[in-house]
């Protein structure tokens, strides 16, 4: 199994497989595909993948549950926002950044399989404040 843990390594692994598969399907698709087809794509050459991974989150002392589904977590330290728009949205990078502070990760990837090109699709978002 592939132990690698840098996010930013990882990024570079996820990306380059990430433009495989959007050249092998193209656009158009509903997210849950490519999250099926990306996911065992990436277990295959030795990655640990949680899909749809429920998270728990804790505000002003209280406990909730399930607060949100992450997509895609490779090898608890990358998240995956995935998508399938024709353009990104605000709100997306928005919800990625999100996400990765409660999760206190680095980094997050938004790769949108739906836009015209994968390098267009694809985006980084930053946690300065995550612990190291």
């Amino acid at each position: 199994m592939l132990i690698e843990t840098d996010p930013e390594e990882l990024a570079k692994i996820v990306i380059h497989h990430g433009l495989q598969l959007h050249r092998q399907l193209g656009p158009g698709l509903m997210e849950s595909v490519y999250e099926t087809v990306f996911a065992d794509q990436l277990r295959a050459i030795g990655l640990e993948i949680e899909c749809q991974k429920p998270i728990d989150i804790q505000v002003n002392g209280r406990f909730f549950a399930n607060a949100f589904r992450a997509d895609i977590i490779v090898n608890r330290s990358l998240l995956l926002e995935l998508k399938s728009v024709e353009n990104l949205a605000s709100v997306h990078l928005k919800q990625a950044l999100t996400y990765i502070r409660l999760l206190n990760m680095p980094l997050g990837l938004i790769l949108n399989f739906g836009a015209a090109t994968f390098r267009e699709g694809t985006k980084r978002v930053m946690n300065d404040s995550a612990k190291k």
